[in-house]
């Protein structure tokens, strides 16, 4: 009777949570701000210096990021954390992805319940730290003058941004990356640690709490912090904990509505859920279900996963909770002890490299919401009842995330927004042709759009390009070709007519070390049940003439390429092509006058025209006049509507895009 008692007890709780929960999130959330404010006063809750720019988050009315470009005498040891300070400057919007299925960094920071970025003119300092924020300053001080303070930030801080970028895609490719993220596992320890230390149950939650503070409470923190709070008092005293964890999640949410943003809080809580549900008994079965368990997310956030990710789990998660991050923690308070810490780390590096070369990596494209529903569906039926019925299932759930894609009978074709550049990709129904036709390059700038754009092929269950067609050997046009082939399969390339360019050699270089084929001057290209045609007229005395310009039919549907070519290469092609009526015209020169002459234009006759320009260049771009004789079509613009996608099937044309 007490049982039913309590049970009853328990899920009236939970539906009371979870209603609060649900009402929370269905609260518009805006900012309290004006964005026409030209300061703000807050305290200084985190900071990143990189080069020449400090990035502060700032925490006042709301929290805001606030970026400041200093000069090289610029004494960065002013910033520190828990100043209260003020910043003049002009706020705006955060950025969003203008690649589809890209990072999206305005999300990111409304999973922090941050809406506004400021470009900071001048900052001033309006109070020192508080008692807390001296400590966190201390140990920061502290670890900067240790040999290894990147794993010191990692383990104790919670803190990655020290963390050597190669080595840190290798973890995430083997998929540890999770174990240097301070989680559930990391708290468990040092509880263990406590309580052999003999500190009761009110100190260790005094230390939870202080310890989520210094972490800057990260869900995975705030998750096992609350989950022991809650243990700790009677009335959850006989609960079961999955619907414990149930009101923990709800309870993060009325905190913060936006966090089911935060992809640490859905993997926290996903992974933790299913693992109280399956009991798992030893360390085998527990990195198996955590692998299922991620699975999906994985697949939605990243694409792909690493089969080899099982075992190395199972290898390297015992290591890191029971060697690396007790040796750490001990080693910071006994310094004499840091070398077998480095020795650990060193050992943890290089066998990650090694086991790297053996990955499997399979893409298999961005799941649905109702795939991954169904997923876990089918996964919770086979946790139950551990039948070969439900086993097959769920491996044929897997199979459609990646078959959907194979079936899809779309023609895509993306014009890609990467700044002041060109990048366009077909892809095409039936045998999933990929044609990457130039790749884009930032002239004097150390950015690369080239990830996001793997990304991109990675979401469709794109494994590999079947051609990439550089249009000439420009920078903003093939500037990222060799970072292309260095991390992306690829089959085949072809250049455009006239003498190679030092940026071509450069490239020709790579391929031919890759035994990767290339050519140059061809006039036309088989793909799936099309052609494409390169129309060349004769050989120029510039590169921008020299460009390939392409057509194409697609499902009834013109297509033209113009890369850079010029009036004079215009005026050649109606001389010697018979070419009206373009449904799309991918605009050349980035609407540059040098290009579209009205001739050109009225004769060919574009329906849509497409300029890949960036927002406010320095070339002017587009021109004016070339914008006048483009005006009887649809223009879209990179710098206005991000990546623009025209989508075809059965004869009809859907055109999307992704506004910034």
């Amino acid at each position: 009777m007490k049982k039913l008692k309590n049970l009853f007890q328990y899920n009236v709780i939970i539906f009371i949570f979870v209603i609060i929960a649900i009402i929370n999130l269905s609260i518009p959330k805006h900012s309290k701000l004006n964005i026409n404010e030209k300061s703000f006063e807050g305290v200084i809750t985190n900071y990143i210096i990189k080069n020449n720019k400090i990035s502060l988050e700032i925490n006042g009315k709301e929290k805001i990021i606030a970026n400041y470009k200093v000069d090289k005498k610029y004494k960065t040891r002013k910033i520190k954390l828990g100043l209260k300070v003020k910043v003049n400057g002009t706020f705006k919007l955060p950025n969003k992805n203008t690649i589809p299925n890209t990072y999206n960094y305005r999300k990111y920071l409304k999973s922090k319940k941050i809406y506004y970025v400021m470009d900071v003119q001048n900052i001033k300092i309006l109070d020192e730290p508080n008692l807390f924020y001296r400590i966190k300053n201390y140990l920061i001080n502290k670890i900067e003058k240790r040999s290894i303070k990147k794993y010191y930030s990692v383990f104790i801080l919670g803190d990655k941004k020290d963390v050597d970028n190669n080595i840190y895609s290798i973890y995430k490719n083997n998929g540890i990356v999770h174990l240097f993220a301070i989680s559930g596992m990391h708290i468990s320890i040092i509880i263990l640690i406590l309580k052999k230390l003999k500190l009761n149950s009110k100190s260790i939650l005094l230390f939870l709490y202080f310890y989520s503070f210094l972490v800057m409470f990260t869900p995975s923190v705030l998750r096992v912090t609350i989950f022991y709070t809650l243990k700790n008092l009677k009335i959850f005293k006989n609960i079961s904990n999955e619907k414990l964890l149930i009101i923990v999640a709800c309870i993060l949410i009325i905190l913060n509505s936006n966090i089911i943003y935060d992809v640490g809080f859905i993997y926290s809580f996903t992974i933790t859920f299913g693992l109280f549900i399956l009991k798992p008994k030893n360390i085998i079965t527990l990195s198996i279900y955590s692998f299922l368990l991620s699975l999906p997310i994985t697949l939605y956030n990243n694409y792909e996963i690493n089969l080899l990710s099982i075992i190395i789990n199972i290898l390297v998660v015992p290591f890191v909770s029971i060697l690396l991050f007790p040796m750490v923690i001990i080693s910071f308070l006994m310094p004499i002890l840091e070398p077998i810490a480095r020795f650990l780390i060193f050992f943890l590096e290089k066998s990650n490299i090694l086991l790297s070369k053996y990955a499997i990596n399979i893409i298999l494209g961005k799941p649905t919401v109702i795939e991954t529903l169904l997923y876990y569906l089918i996964f919770y039926l086979f946790s139950r009842n551990k039948n070969i019925f439900w086993f097959v299932l769920l491996v044929l759930i897997i199979v459609l995330f990646k078959s959907k894609f194979i079936f899809d009978d779309k023609y895509y074709i993306y014009f890609l927004e990467v700044g002041q550049g060109d990048s366009s990709l077909i892809i095409t129904p039936k045998t999933k042709e990929t044609i990457l036709i130039d790749t884009g390059g930032h002239i004097n700038s150390s950015y690369s759009e080239i990830n996001n754009i793997i990304l991109l092929f990675k979401s469709h269950g794109i494994n590999k390009i079947n051609t990439l067609i550089l249009t000439h050997g420009d920078f903003d046009h093939m500037g990222e070709a060799i970072n292309l082939v260095n991390n992306f399969k690829v089959e085949k390339v072809i250049f455009n007519c006239g003498d190679f360019n030092d940026l071509e050699k450069e490239l020709i270089k790579v391929l031919d070390k890759k035994h990767i084929k290339y050519y140059s001057c061809i006039k036309e290209l088989n793909i799936d049940k099309n052609k494409l045609y390169f129309l060349q007229t004769k050989e120029y005395d510039n590169e921008n003439d020299n460009s390939n310009v392409i057509y194409t039919e697609l499902d009834g549907y013109k297509f033209m390429f113009m890369g850079d070519a010029g009036v004079e290469k215009e005026k050649d092609i109606l001389k010697k092509y018979n070419i009206s009526d373009i449904d799309v015209l991918k605009v050349g020169h980035h609407g540059s006058k040098t290009s579209s002459s009205k001739e050109f234009i009225n004769e060919i006759n574009p329906k849509y025209s497409v300029i890949s320009v960036s927002k406010n260049n320095r070339y002017g771009h587009p021109n004016k006049e070339v914008l006048n004789n483009l005006k009887d079509s649809k223009i879209y613009r990179t710098d206005e509507y991000g990546s623009i996608i025209f989508k075809i099937k059965n004869n009809k044309l859907r055109i999307d895009y992704c506004e910034p």
